[in-house]
């Protein structure tokens, strides 16, 4: 399976959630709502979750071999860093909506 798309969806400043992100796979699969996380280790992804009766959160997709959680974690914090030292360079600007890379997304700013 190729990763063949990542859009970043909002990259936000503020929050540990630094960003939201959709992932296309083989030009025929995308998974919305993949999350950058700021942790005590540094940056991590989540894939998207629902909220199980017990109160507990259950991935709705996950990699099943680790080797492809790592090339998707790598290639998904490579795409943000990328998109993060754009906005950065072309700061001061406070709009809610950004151009990045020809997409659109909207950034959170304190």
């Amino acid at each position: 399976m190729e990763i063949t798309g990542i859009i970043i969806r909002r990259i936000s400043l503020e929050s540990k959630m630094k960003a939201i992100v959709s992932i296309t796979f083989d030009n025929a699969f995308v998974v919305h709502d993949v999350k950058v996380i700021e942790g005590s280790n540094g940056l991590f992804i989540a894939m998207p979750s629902r909220r199980t009766q017990e109160g507990d959160f259950k991935d709705i997709v996950h990699p099943i071999h680790s080797e492809f959680r790592e090339e998707l974690s790598r290639a998904v914090l490579e795409k943000y860093q990328s998109a993060l030292a754009e906005y950065l360079a072309n700061e001061p600007h406070h709009e809610e909506t950004k151009s990045l890379s020809g997409q659109s997304i909207v950034i959170d700013t304190p």
